[in-house]
């Protein structure tokens, strides 16, 4: 498994669809006070290389122990959203909404997904201060699935979507 560093070098993808402002020390301080949560330094330290936007195909998909409606044995992660409130781009700072929205629970920060689906930082075991685990919520079934027990060791267990067979990070699974 790649270590953290490694996989930092080449995580974002090139272009600029779902990129934010470059991240500052003012916009995390903000940012945390808003969602009131103390943000994971491994999220900060990939945001800091480029505050959000398409993940590279190395890395766009995390393999699961279970089926899901997306994948028997992967979720997508084709990108990460960044903080800011760049027009017309989701953010981190959107997650209170987006988890009222499609009935959530709660403290959650949400990093990728499409509203049926979502990968987010799951506070709800660590607390507002703690080391949230990273998990995946199916808004249509209620159901969740805990992918890691940290930021950091999800972003080490990243793989290619490509790699499960079916040449891309996928579409969901079909009933």
């Amino acid at each position: 498994m790649p270590r953290f560093d490694e996989v930092r070098a080449t995580f974002w993808d090139d272009g600029d669809y779902g990129v934010q402002q470059p991240l500052t020390d003012e916009m995390v301080r903000e940012a945390e006070r808003a969602l009131r949560v103390v943000l994971p330094s491994a999220l900060l330290d990939l945001l800091r290389v480029q505050n959000g936007g398409i993940v590279t195909a190395d890395h766009d998909a995390f393999p699961t122990s279970q089926p899901t409606s997306w994948s028997e044995d992967h979720v997508p992660f084709d990108h990460l959203m960044g903080i800011g409130r760049r027009d017309g781009m989701t953010s981190l700072l959107d997650t209170p909404y987006l988890v009222e929205e499609w009935g959530m629970p709660a403290p959650l920060v949400l990093l990728s997904g499409d509203g049926h689906c979502w990968i987010g930082l799951d506070y709800r075991t660590c607390g507002q201060e703690g080391e949230p685990s990273v998990a995946w919520f199916e808004t249509d079934l209620d159901t969740e699935l805990v992918l890691a027990g940290d930021f950091r060791s999800f972003v080490e267990g990243l793989t290619a979507g490509s790699s499960y067979g079916d040449g891309s990070a996928g579409d969901p699974v079909s009933a």
